[in-house]
């Protein structure tokens, strides 16, 4: 009996050794290997804040920006910061600051530039309270260097008149503003 037994144990040993070699090998290599890589969506949203606020110092301590917005989203994959509403005040450590308006906006990675897309409005005031208002459809800002740009057709009502023209160049800090072609003006005389 005991010979019987150990007979049948050896032969449902064999059994589950055979099923173990063909289960073994039947397992395909490439399940061993690297899978690729998930893409990324360009377009997920890693973080989000409502009413927004931020304020930058200069390094002697005088306020060079204040912004907020009504919504900031994050986007992942980019980097790239989306602004809602967008509403800068750029001080540059004086008391009459450039104000800076539109209805979206996209922050590089880094946050040295700034691309303000649809109804831009900057405005500023001077010391004898003239209002500068130009005005277009999206300009490219670069905070640190006060400076500003587009390609775009561009109003700039002020100084007693109107100027038009197709591209701008302008230069916050020193109040110089430059447009690039089809300039246009009407200016009242006094």
């Amino acid at each position: 009996m005991l010979s019987k037994k150990f007979r049948n144990i050896l032969m449902f040993s064999c059994i589950a050794a055979i099923f173990a070699a063909v289960g073994y090998w039947n397992i395909s290599p490439e399940r061993f290997l690297d899978q690729p890589v998930a893409k990324v969506d360009e377009s997920a949203i890693d973080y989000y804040a409502l009413n927004a606020h931020s304020v930058q110092y200069l390094p002697d301590g005088k306020l060079q920006y204040e912004m907020t917005s009504d919504k900031v989203e994050h986007l992942k994959a980019t980097e790239v910061t989306l602004l809602t509403n967008p509403d800068l005040n750029l001080f540059r450590g004086t008391q009459f600051p450039w104000h800076v308006q539109s209805e979206h906006g996209e922050v590089n990675s880094d946050g040295t530039q700034v691309e303000l897309i649809d109804s831009v409005r900057i405005t500023r005031f001077d010391e004898k309270n003239r209002k500068t208002l130009i005005t277009t459809t999206r300009m490219t800002v670069f905070p640190q260097q006060q400076y500003a740009q587009t390609d775009q057709p561009v109003r700039i009502d002020g100084a007693g008149g109107v100027s038009t023209g197709k591209g701008m160049k302008a230069y916050l800090k020193e109040s110089r503003i430059h447009l690039l072609s089809n300039v246009r003006g009407q200016y009242e005389a006094r």
